[in-house]
């Protein structure tokens, strides 16, 4: 097919005008970001020395300036968290009450067909499961191997092994786990756990075909890569316990569990809720590796894929949307919790 250009004129123009736009935006929006704290700066200087001289600003006044100061510098964070946020999430809120042409208003139906369709019930009883496991597995193997190597000889070889994993992407680590899952009818099997299969006497399967094992299966995936993760910020907890506790439970003549779950395990609390946490949204949003590795098919579909599926494949945007919006109401009270969790420890 030929490129025509002057049917592609209008749309080159457009994204042309876009770039210059764009340009022009954050070109403004780094000048006020030089010139206007400088300014500020002279100001607040010329102030100082007034009131050394003359008895000084009123701390209202004073107030005003700081609260007007730091807005500014809070303006471009809340503009692009309007435009990559807001204004999809209220488009999404509009689409998921309407019909799958975004023509005709339905009101709550889509919602009403997430929780009535036997398939989408599956996607949410699989996405359950992909939260009450990843995260809580993630970490207890991260702790685990923390706890271990903590102190080892080489700590830092062994902590750059279950590392290794959290530099490969999600559909980089899902194409290396299909190997190992991989199915040979006839033959040698290429798959590594069918190869362990076949040598102990066994028959290989067809691993991600067979439901319900194949979500664990994928569930695995993630916590592979995740793991490295949990270990990393636990470890770090561990070793900023401060040493006089853990030399004064020595003392007392603790034993290697005592010590885990007296000393440890409260004190390393607030990044166990973290790392808890953290999983939890990521789990809730996992879409790479459902869509490389059985792209939701035999019954290992999440709520992310089949929100892409229902949109982008089968043309209903009203129900991808519903499913959009759903996926945003549970990824809330995660992150509430978690923000009231970091004012606690503030305040405390």
């Amino acid at each position: 097919m030929e490129f025509d250009f002057a049917d592609q004129q209008p749309k080159l123009l457009m994204l042309m005008y876009g770039l210059v736009a764009f340009v022009l935006v954050v070109g403004g929006l780094l000048l006020l970001l030089d010139v206007v704290p400088a300014w500020f700066a002279r100001r607040r200087e010329a102030q100082l020395i007034a009131a050394s001289v003359g008895g000084g600003p009123l701390p209202r006044r004073r107030k005003q300036r700081e609260g007007l100061f730091a807005f500014f510098f809070l303006l471009p964070t809340l503009l692009l968290l309007v435009i990559g946020l807001v204004v999809p999430a209220i488009r999404t809120t509009l689409l998921s009450l309407m019909d799958g042409t975004s023509t005709n208003w339905v009101g709550l139906r889509n919602y009403g067909w997430m929780f009535s369709d036997d398939s989408i019930f599956r996607v949410l009883i699989n996405t359950l499961v992909w939260v009450l496991l990843v995260p809580l597995v993630a970490t207890g193997f991260g702790l685990i191997y923390a706890v271990l190597v903590d102190k080892a000889r080489f700590e830092a070889v062994a902590k750059s092994l279950i590392f290794l994993p959290m530099a490969i992407s999600f559909v980089g680590a899902s194409i290396i786990w299909k190997f190992v899952y991989a199915y040979r009818g006839d033959g040698d099997q290429i798959g590594l756990l069918n190869q362990i299969v076949v040598s102990l006497g066994g028959e290989p399967k067809q691993w991600l075909l067979e439901s319900p094992l194949n979500t664990l299966l994928l569930i695995v995936i993630m916590v592979w890569i995740q793991a490295g993760f949990a270990m990393v910020v636990l470890s770090a907890a561990i070793k900023a316990i401060p040493g006089d506790i853990v030399e004064a439970a020595r003392l007392d003549g603790v034993s290697p569990w005592q010590m885990f779950w007296q000393i440890t395990m409260p004190s390393i609390r607030p990044a166990l809720i973290v790392v808890v946490v953290t999983l939890t949204i990521a789990t809730l949003k996992v879409f790479d590796i459902v869509r490389t590795s059985t792209n939701g098919n035999y019954d290992t579909s999440v709520i992310a894929s089949e929100m892409y599926n229902q949109a982008f494949r089968y043309g209903q945007n009203g129900q991808g949307s519903a499913l959009a919006v759903f996926l945003f109401i549970l990824v809330i009270p995660v992150v509430i919790y978690q923000i009231r969790n970091l004012r606690q420890q503030r305040e405390g």
